[in-house]
C-alpha cells in the first residue's frame, strides 16, 4: 500500500468565511428592519437574524446604511407590488381602493412584520438617521408624483370633480395609509383596517 506522507496530506484552511445565501440573508435583514425601524435595527440584530459575522455582512452588503438601502429595495419590489397595480385601476375610487386593500394585507400579514417599514424607519429616525429618512421622502416623492398624475388624469377623464385637487386628494390617501400603518403596528387587526377602508370609500369624492 502506498503510504501518504505529510507533503501528500490536504493542507485545512484557515480562516474561510463560512457559506451563507445572500439572498436568504438580505431578507433576514429586512425583516429585522421592517420590525424596528432603521434606528432600531442593531448591527447584533441584524447578524444574528441573517446567521452571517460583521465582516461577512460588511463584505457582502457594505455597511448598514448600504444594507437598509438594499433591503428597501426588496420590500419595495416583494411588499408593496399592489402600488403599482393600483395606478392601473380603471377609476380614481378603484385605485384607492387598491391602495388601501393592499396596504392591509400587507401590514396585517401573519408572514411579516406589522406596519409599513418605511413609516417606521422614517418617523423612528434621529439625527444619525437623516440620511435615511431623507431617502425614504425621496422614494415617497416619486411615489406621490406618480399617484398625483393619475388623478390629474382622472379629473381629465371626468371621473373625479374638476375643482379637486389631485396633490390634495393623494395627501389624503397617504394619510388614510400611514395611520393605518400605525394602527396595524398597535395592534388593529385585518378586520379593523378594512373597516377604515370602507369609511373611506363611502367619503370619495364623485363627479
Amino acid at each position: 500500500m502506498e503510504s501518504i506522507t505529510t507533503a501528500d496530506a490536504p493542507v485545512p484552511t484557515r480562516g474561510r468565511p463560512r457559506e451563507f445565501c445572500p439572498d436568504a440573508a438580505l431578507s433576514a435583514a429586512l425583516g429585522v428592519f421592517w420590525a424596528k425601524g432603521y434606528d432600531g435595527a442593531s448591527m447584533a440584530d441584524l447578524t444574528a437574524a441573517m446567521g452571517i459575522t460583521k465582516p461577512s455582512l460588511y463584505a457582502a452588503f457594505g455597511n448598514k446604511e448600504q444594507l437598509f438601502h438594499q433591503a428597501l429595495d426588496r420590500y419595495e419590489a416583494e411588499k408593496l407590488a399592489y402600488t403599482r397595480e393600483a395606478l392601473k385601476q380603471p377609476t380614481a375610487r378603484a385605485v384607492a381602493e387598491h391602495f388601501m386593500r393592499g396596504a392591509v394585507a400587507a401590514q396585517t400579514s401573519s408572514c411579516d412584520p406589522k406596519g409599513c417599514m418605511g413609516v417606521i424607519s422614517a418617523t423612528a429616525c434621529g439625527a444619525e438617521g437623516d440620511s435615511i429618512k431623507a431617502h425614504i421622502m425621496e422614494r415617497r416623492q416619486s411615489s406621490n408624483a406618480a399617484l398625483v398624475a393619475r388623478f390629474e388624469q382622472a379629473r381629465q377623464d371626468g371621473d373625479l370633480p374638476q375643482h379637486l385637487d389631485p396633490q390634495g386628494l393623494a395627501y389624503y390617501l397617504y394619510a388614510i395609509l400611514q395611520g393605518m400603518a400605525v394602527l396595524a403596528t398597535s395592534g388593529a387587526t385585518r378586520a379593523d383596517l378594512d373597516g377604515v377602508v370602507t369609511i373611506a370609500l363611502s367619503m370619495w369624492p364623485t363627479s
